[in-house]
């Protein structure tokens, strides 16, 4: 082999190390921030129903609206990523969705917080397959997994310290007069609007655009982009009807769907629950609810390094399941402290379940509907954002209780179960690295 040929590789590697040091850190940040101001408002809850007079049933909805709106703008922000790059538009949306956010401080009746948790959807809307699309304009296929896994972090990360960071800036009501929701909204909105400029100036949309690359580099990792790209672009394109109705499909997307409504309802209704403890500060409610998480994050890696060259993932998937589901029901009994621990165990069973089920679902497809049908499966499943809450608000505001949502986060995780018995099981050799499958799932652009 000629030395023109080795240093082609080397030149690749090079490339690909520099973008994971230089860019990967501020697209970490961007996501942990993400995560928080989606989810903040489950700490406000009692606040908004005080001041403004939202009820639960009514934040329930709210709390769930945010999904809809991601869910219809998700596919025309990804396209006009590629029209308009990854700096730009990246930048944009995390400005956009940090303004709505300061916006909330402002809330006063239901209608604005109904419009803004809608407006915080469309807002953030393809930010997440974004930066996975972007992986793919810059990284080859190769690099990916790698990227995709270290970026996946930080979305775990932000689980443990909402909590926190949010129950911390809730100790500043009163201060200056102004409630803490409001100061905890504003400073959230604000700091993520900072970082949104401050990722202007480091993120580089295109290879070629990039000072800290010499030009072998450049050549060489926009060669292999282009060559796995030029691969992809063969795959036969499936319509979304015809996805919709492949019954791989249909069963992965209602395990998936259950799947939600448990990740989902926890993430907006715990801080709820831990207050009926009693006597805790905002502070220490967001400690007791990072529990939780960091329970449920360290499980979550302990399965995935025993299950990775697991021939079959289904019978741990169905186990995981199963503890999500006892831990839903378990939390219907006992004081609020042994809801806690029964949440951890139905935190800690959803996020096993979700490190199996990608690669599991990625295993029961055909390749040439892998990609879009996966995408189909994020985008309809993750709609369990918007039913859980709302059913749980309901339910609270009709029965006083939420035991009648837990109840039903019970019953979905056990009928998840038996779904998983008919999802298709193969064996493609090796298994790929789990941020090359959490890739494959980012990918929105189905036709």
């Amino acid at each position: 082999m000629s030395d023109a040929a080795t240093a082609i590789p080397e030149a690749e590697q090079r490339a690909v190390g520099k973008f994971l040091r230089r860019m990967l850190p501020i697209l970490v940040l961007m996501l942990l921030v993400n995560q928080m101001d989606r989810t903040n408002v489950g700490f406000v809850q009692n606040e908004l129903r005080a001041d403004v007079g939202v009820s639960a049933t009514a934040y329930g909805l709210g709390a769930g609206l945010f999904f809809i709106g991601y869910a219809l703008f998700e596919v025309p922000s990804n396209m006009l990523l590629e029209r308009f790059g990854a700096r730009v538009w990246l930048t944009r949306i995390m400005i956009t969705w940090g303004a709505v956010i300061v916006a909330m401080c402002f809330i006063h009746n239901v209608w604005m917080f109904y419009g803004l948790r809608f407006l915080l959807g469309v807002a953030e809307a393809g930010f997440f397959p974004g930066v996975l699309l972007y992986f793919t304009q810059w990284l080859p296929d190769s690099s990916r997994g790698r990227a995709s896994a270290i970026f996946l972090g930080g979305s775990a990360t932000a689980y443990i310290v909402t909590g926190p960071i949010t129950g911390a800036l809730l100790e500043l009501h009163g201060a200056g007069g102004i409630a803490g929701w409001r100061w905890m909204f504003a400073l959230e909105g604000a700091f993520s609007i900072l970082v949104g400029f401050i990722a202007g100036f480091f993120l580089v949309s295109r290879i070629q655009d990039a000072k800290w690359l010499t030009q072998e580099e450049k050549d060489a990792l926009s060669e292999a982009v282009a060559r796995d790209k030029e691969a992809r672009d063969r795959a036969p394109s499936v319509s979304r009807m015809k996805l919709i109705f492949h019954p791989q499909v249909a069963v992965l997307t209602a395990v998936f769907f259950a799947m939600a409504l448990t990740g989902y309802a926890i993430t907006f209704w715990l801080p709820s629950l831990v207050e009926e403890i009693g006597g805790l500060s905002s502070f220490q409610i967001g400690l007791l609810s990072a529990i939780p998480w960091i329970c449920a994050v360290i499980a979550m890696y302990t399965m995935a390094h025993f299950t990775d060259r697991a021939p079959d993932r289904r019978p741990y998937l169905a186990i995981a399941l199963v503890l999500s589901a006892t831990g839903t029901f378990l939390a219907t009994l006992g004081s609020p402290w042994f809801g806690l621990a029964a949440l951890t165990l139905a935190a800690v069973g959803g996020k096993c379940a979700a490190t199996l089920f990608w690669p599991m679902a990625q295993s029961g497809l055909d390749l040439k509907i892998a990609a879009p049908g996966l995408a189909l499966v994020n985008s309809i499943g993750n709609l369990g954002g918007f039913v859980s809450p709302t059913l749980f608000g309901y339910l609270k505001d009709t029965t006083g209780s939420t035991n009648g949502g837990l109840y039903t986060l019970s019953a979905a995780s056990i009928l998840a179960v038996l779904g998983v018995a008919f999802v298709r099981h193969t064996n493609r050799g090796p298994r790929a690295g789990a941020g090359d499958r959490a890739g494959v799932t980012g990918k929105t652009a189905v036709s």
